[in-house]
């Protein structure tokens, strides 16, 4: 009667009867599989999926012997007996990798006066790295200084954040028939090569135009902002560099409208040679494109703009300076331009004079 009664209430007993018999039936999940499908769930590294392998082996066929399971692994037996006592078969996490980072770390080796004669010379210099304050360190303060000490005064005091100006897209160059740069066989020295290029700005609601014009071999650089973008502005600065740089043999531009007409016809009376850029190639004038973005991250950036062009000329010339006889560079060996000219015989040491 109990029997017709649960069949009535629950329709489904019999077929739940069998299939909790044939639970009781079933043989248990080996342990090895087990384990591996847990791993498998919780997602372990493949480093971690290794050492329960050794784990497997050692409750297996390696008889609990650290030795054998060491010895079929390839690895060390205090290897083993390291993450043997990490195990643990409720929590298979236990297998993954530590951190290897010590606890204890050691502290900077520093001196309060060093800390701040570098800290006042990153508030004088914000946009230069560690290796050219190394350089101006060791020039003013007569001591030797490493670029990491630098580097990590600068980390500890939060003084490492550089500004950067926002890029701009690149405009196409219409491609014509020139005579291009790729034709000029370089020579290393002072003045054989003079690159020009010119920076647009659209700022304080005026347009300002900066020509640009760098040596190729002592990266000696020269800059002046004018109202207009005509090709008379462009002669009005290369004679203002020709007068500093008075031995240029050759010229090289890229195909804007300020090196045209009166530019190319006043470098025709000098009977200096004019190289221009292949279209779309700005790579052919690197030094001045380096040029032109150091003037924008270390001078424009750092609110010197004016609207005025001889307030601006007059900042600009004083920046001028400190980039020619003060900052070092990179590419010359931490020297600065001046003195990589005058090294090479490119310049009189009177040379500063004529500015």
């Amino acid at each position: 009667m109990l029997q017709q009664r649960n069949n009535v209430k629950y329709p489904n007993y019999m077929a739940y009867e069998e299939y909790r018999r044939s639970l009781k039936c079933r043989p248990p999940t080996p342990r090895p599989e087990r384990l591996r499908k847990t791993a498998a769930v919780l997602g372990l590294s493949k480093r971690a999926r290794l050492r329960l392998e050794w784990m497997i082996y050692f409750e297996g066929r390696g008889r609990r012997s650290a030795i054998r399971t060491a010895r079929y692994f390839g690895m060390g037996v205090s290897t083993f007996h390291k993450w043997r006592g990490l195990f643990d078969d409720t929590n298979l996490r236990s297998l993954e990798s530590r951190s290897r980072a010590p606890k204890t770390r050691r502290g900077r080796a520093c001196t309060p006066e060093r800390d701040q004669a570098v800290i006042d010379l990153r508030k004088q210099y914000p946009y230069w790295g560690k290796m050219k304050l190394k350089v101006i360190y060791e020039s003013r303060h007569g001591e030797e200084i490493s670029s990491w000490y630098v580097q990590r005064a600068l980390e500890h005091y939060r003084l490492n954040q550089r500004k950067r100006g926002k890029k701009k897209g690149k405009n196409k160059i219409k491609s014509q028939v020139k005579k291009r740069i790729s034709e000029c066989a370089r020579v290393p020295e002072t003045g054989f090569l003079l690159h020009l290029d010119s920076i647009v700005l659209h700022l304080e609601g005026v347009r300002r135009y900066i020509i640009t014009a760098t040596d190729d071999h002592s990266k000696i650089a020269h800059a002046r902002m004018y109202t207009s973008h005509a090709s008379s502005a462009a002669r009005d600065f290369f004679e203002r560099m020709h007068y500093l740089l008075w031995d240029v043999r050759n010229v090289h531009t890229d195909n804007g409208s300020e090196f045209h007409k009166h530019f190319d016809n006043h470098l025709k009376d000098l009977k200096l040679p004019h190289f221009w850029s292949r279209a779309g190639t700005p790579k052919d004038n690197p030094s001045n494109e380096r040029f032109n973005r150091t003037l924008k991250e270390e001078f424009l950036t750092w609110g010197n703009f004016r609207k005025d062009p001889d307030e601006f000329n007059q900042k600009l010339t004083d920046w001028l300076v400190e980039y020619n006889a003060i900052r070092p560079h990179q590419s010359l060996n931490y020297m600065t331009p001046l003195q990589f000219a005058q090294k090479t015989g490119g310049l009189s040491t009177m040379w500063s004079s004529s500015t």
